[in-house]
């Protein structure tokens, strides 16, 4: 482990991207050429610029997304949807067009919480200790750690990274825009621009439009990433690298009260226990995490997750 939080000895990226940061329907553009699945040659052939409308850079910059996001895996050079990104982005699914917050944080949740699609996402959610900070020393942090490691990435290579990354999360001016082309986590106002001179910083607190259902659905995964304990503390829950509460940018009194819900959002599968100074979730049966997604939804379809 590295630096608290950056396995060294898993994959890491910081290329990909082409340098634009995700946009509001690229998802949804993607689900619609891939179908069931599709070679990768999708977002590479000369037709992609007719199929997605874009130029060659942009749609491959799609493809880096759509496995980003965790509603599509990549294999054997063929790329497919997940089960979540068949149920939110099927023409019934439960949001299509992405007009949802539940799907944000979904896809922030993907993008943030594992270092190996979007390392710098990763490092500066679940590494940086710092609320704010400045594009500057998050190059020389992250710079200095891919020397320490053999990470093959040049010094502008992982600054490149880190200004698609702020592009990504940092609205720019106050007025929303109705244009395709915003940045689609920029909507969850994560990050803001803390003060003159380049600095920003995140925005911890209750985060409102998270819903339990979401929170539950990353505890879940987050256990899972966890070498199958039956129980986690609040403080794993809240401070540990990869965890809901460094992911979403939650503070430690919002967390617990999310914790202290747990049962009624898993009926009863996960129990908050708070005894004797003991503060933890415990595992009363296994349950798949993504069975708690569409209570997420308004109107949500009846959908179950395929076997």
């Amino acid at each position: 482990m590295a630096r608290d939080g950056l396995k060294i000895d898993s994959k890491v990226q910081f290329t990909g991207h082409e340098t634009f940061p995700l946009r509001l329907l690229w998802l949804k553009k993607a689900y619609d050429a891939v179908g069931a699945e599709a070679p990768i040659g999708t977002f590479q052939e000369q037709e992609a610029i007719a199929r997605f409308g874009v130029g060659r850079n942009m749609a491959n910059s799609m493809r880096y997304w759509a496995n980003a996001s965790g509603l599509f895996d990549e294999a054997d050079r063929i790329i497919r949807p997940t089960t979540l990104g068949h149920a939110i982005l099927a023409d019934d699914g439960l949001d299509p067009f992405l007009e949802q917050a539940a799907t944000i944080w979904l896809v922030h949740w993907h993008i943030a919480s594992v270092q190996t699609k979007a390392t710098t996402a990763f490092y500066a959610f679940n590494v940086l200790n710092a609320i704010e900070f400045d594009p500057t020393n998050l190059l020389e942090e992250i710079s200095a750690l891919v020397a320490a490691q053999g990470w093959r990435a040049t010094r502008g290579t992982l600054k490149r990274d880190i200004e698609v990354f702020l592009r990504s999360y940092v609205r720019k001016g106050e007025t929303f825009s109705e244009d395709a082309a915003e940045p689609l986590l920029a909507e969850l106002a994560l990050i803001r621009e803390a003060r003159l001179g380049g600095w920003y910083e995140f925005v911890r607190g209750p985060k409102p439009t998270l819903h339990d259902a979401i929170f539950a659905y990353a505890l879940g995964t987050f256990w899972d990433r966890s070498g199958g304990a039956t129980t986690l503390t609040a403080e794993q829950i809240c401070y540990a690298p990869g965890s809901p509460g460094r992911v979403f940018k939650l503070d430690e009194d919002s967390v617990i009260t999310r914790l202290m819900r747990i049962d009624d959002v898993t009926e009863g599968a996960w129990q908050w226990v708070d005894t004797a100074g003991l503060r933890q979730v415990q595992k009363i049966e296994e349950i798949d995490a993504r069975r708690l997604v569409p209570a997420a939804y308004s109107a949500a379809p009846g959908w179950k997750v395929a076997a």
